[in-house]
């Protein structure tokens, strides 16, 4: 009778000890962040590896952010082209300097109306198919309606990577020079 009355002493407490397990699981499930919150603090992103005039997207505080390395074809053309609302500052200004190589970063909403426009590498432009609005590969404006060229999301460059989320010295310039808007 007692090896009958151990072992069912020994069974019902294994099944206690998972129940146990179960619950503590779940509880530190709860405790968690969600991954919505996770997204919504800083992100960080290593550039070095990415490829030229290929779109790279990330999210951040659940918006779209557009990368974008610029070939050297690319930067020549933003080294000559005006801001289209600001004739004081070229397309390379609107670029992120990452080492020896130019990033476009910004948010992926159009400015006209929140829409997402898709990048078209052949042509090296975005398109809102909305409205059909247009932005060039440096992000500015060239076919209304979009008022301005697409925001730039608070950055912060360490090394090779880019910290979405932190206002590091460059973008403070770009908010100054008035190149961009908070975001």
């Amino acid at each position: 009778m007692s090896n009958r009355r151990d072992f069912m002493g020994m069974a019902l407490g294994a099944f206690t000890g998972l129940g146990a397990l179960g619950a503590l699981y779940a509880a530190k499930r709860t405790w968690d962040p969600l991954p919505s919150v996770k997204a919504a603090g800083f992100t960080t992103i290593d550039v070095s590896k990415a490829p030229e005039n290929v779109l790279i997207t990330e999210v951040w505080r659940g918006k779209p952010i557009f990368i974008l390395k610029q070939s050297k074809e690319m930067v020549e053309k933003a080294k000559n082209r005006p801001i289209s609302n600001n004739s004081k500052f070229k397309d390379i200004d609107r670029l992120i300097k990452i080492g020896n190589d130019y990033y476009m970063v910004v948010v992926g909403l159009c400015t006209h109306l929140g829409c997402i426009p898709d990048y078209r590498p052949e042509k090296e432009n975005f398109l809102c198919a909305c409205h059909g609005g247009m932005y060039n590969s440096s992000s500015d404006v060239i076919k209304a309606p979009p008022p301005r060229g697409l925001d730039i999301p608070p950055f912060k460059i360490d090394g090779t990577k880019l910290v979405l989320g932190e206002e590091g010295p460059e973008y403070k310039k770009l908010l100054a020079d008035g190149i961009t808007l908070p975001v």
